[in-house]
């Protein structure tokens, strides 16, 4: 077997191969002039027979690009020919960047990402990729309790910081590794503007978040990002667009989906359906919710989650579900899910969640509790400079008009139209 000193660029059918972006032409071609069998060709670069086939005969379609680099290193191919050299390479065109880049800020300036590996950072892992993770972790964290738009501006600069050091990083595994820490930052961005009511920069984001997740061939990230733009058109008034999200994200996962990804898109799938108006596909979504968290295990929660989906989150959604029903659509909420929901520790998740049972108490006919609640509510979103739970309450005062106000009604009103963020 013959891998080194070949001039690839003399084999024109390669060059053409590569001209047309058809990459698995290119692999095969550069095999047999190697003198390899598929399966020889498999065991050196640590896939199976089976991935070499279904590589070699995906023409022009999506490539992982942690294997393109892999099966180029083993047969000493030119990086350029199989798309993973820059715009500089020999007029050769690249893998389309516009998919691996997402924007910094208000700026226009485009973030290369390259392909990450499967999976989060192993262990003990001291590369910049997984400690820039630790950072991301860290401010998502952080948000619980800290005004988004502080908390922005410093997402933004990390954001620049994984830019430059995934375009100055010498080592190509590196390199292939910050576009998943990129897709967590992007997605860490997008909920950072969705709280501040920036929805159009929330679903920039989170388009830039999938894109990223997607060149770093991590169908588990990439579903967690889908799932959470699913769960961001649900909660802003696109049920059915959150509906083919969860859709999709199942698909990435197909029959390895974990327990946690299960319980979670769900939940998302629940909220969607009572947003349409669908009290019958909520409740067997949120049955399906309730039967596999009990069959989640004990231990760390798998990445990319850094939180936990316990009995909270799941009264939590109960919470939502019944709030967005129509009431002649009723689901049953009981007092304990309001109370178990109310012990979130996330500030900005317990205002939103009051709101919610503020929601379940006017349409109870009680409107003194629903706006004794809200009021709370909403002087936690102004202390928190949060326009997600100001619109929210916003939304709960549309829904009031009985005409005879009360004082705690006056007095929401006048904090609420007093409110500029």
């Amino acid at each position: 077997m013959v891998t080194q000193g070949i001039d690839w660029h003399s084999h024109g059918d390669i060059k053409d191969a590569s001209r047309t972006g058809d990459y698995g032409a290119v692999i095969r071609r550069a095999r047999r002039a190697c003198g390899m069998t598929q399966s020889q060709f498999a065991e050196q670069c640590g896939l199976t027979q089976s991935a070499v086939s279904r590589l070699e005969n995906s023409q022009s379609g999506s490539y992982n690009m942690t294997t393109l680099a892999n099966a180029a290193t083993a047969l000493g191919l030119p990086f350029e020919l199989v798309g993973l050299a820059n715009h500089h390479s020999n007029g050769i065109p690249p893998v389309e960047r516009r998919e691996f880049t997402f924007l910094v800020g208000g700026l226009a300036a485009a973030v290369p990402l390259t392909p990450a590996p499967a999976a989060g950072p192993p262990d003990g892992d001291s590369s910049p990729a997984a400690a820039l993770r630790v950072v991301t972790s860290s401010y998502r964290r952080l948000d619980a309790t800290t005004v988004s738009s502080d908390l922005a501006e410093t997402i933004h600069g990390h954001l620049r910081l994984i830019q430059s050091i995934a375009q100055t990083s010498a080592d190509a595994v590196q390199r292939a590794r910050m576009a998943s820490v990129g897709s967590e930052a992007a997605s860490f961005a997008a909920w950072l503007a969705w709280d501040m009511a920036d929805y159009g920069s929330a679903r920039r984001w989170y388009g830039s978040s999938i894109k990223a997740a997607h060149a770093s061939g991590d169908m588990l990230l990439a579903a967690y990002q889908t799932g959470s733009l699913a769960s961001f058109e649900a909660d802003t008034g696109t049920p059915h667009e959150a509906l083919r999200l969860v859709g999709e994200a199942r698909h990435h996962l197909g029959k390895d989906m974990p327990v946690l990804a299960t319980v979670w898109l769900s939940s998302i799938e629940a909220i969607a359906h009572a947003s349409k108006g669908d009290r019958t596909a909520c409740e067997r979504a949120l049955r399906t919710c309730d039967r596999h968290a009990s069959m989640m295990p004990a231990g760390p929660v798998v990445w990319p989650w850094i939180f936990a989906f316990d009995e909270r989150k799941i009264a939590a959604c109960r919470v939502t579900c019944a709030a967005r029903l129509a009431s002649t659509q009723p689901i049953r909420v009981s007092e304990k899910d309001i109370a178990v929901a109310l012990r979130s520790g996330n500030d900005k998740q317990r205002a939103l969640l009051t709101i919610d049972a503020a929601t379940s108490h006017l349409r109870s006919g009680d409107a003194e509790a629903a706006f004794t609640l809200a009021s709370r509510a909403l002087g936690e979103g102004i202390r928190l400079r949060s326009g997600k739970i100001v619109e929210k309450a916003r939304r709960l005062r549309s829904t009031y008009t009985d005409s005879r106000h009360t004082t705690m009604v006056r007095e929401f009103d006048a904090h609420l139209h007093a409110t500029y963020l």
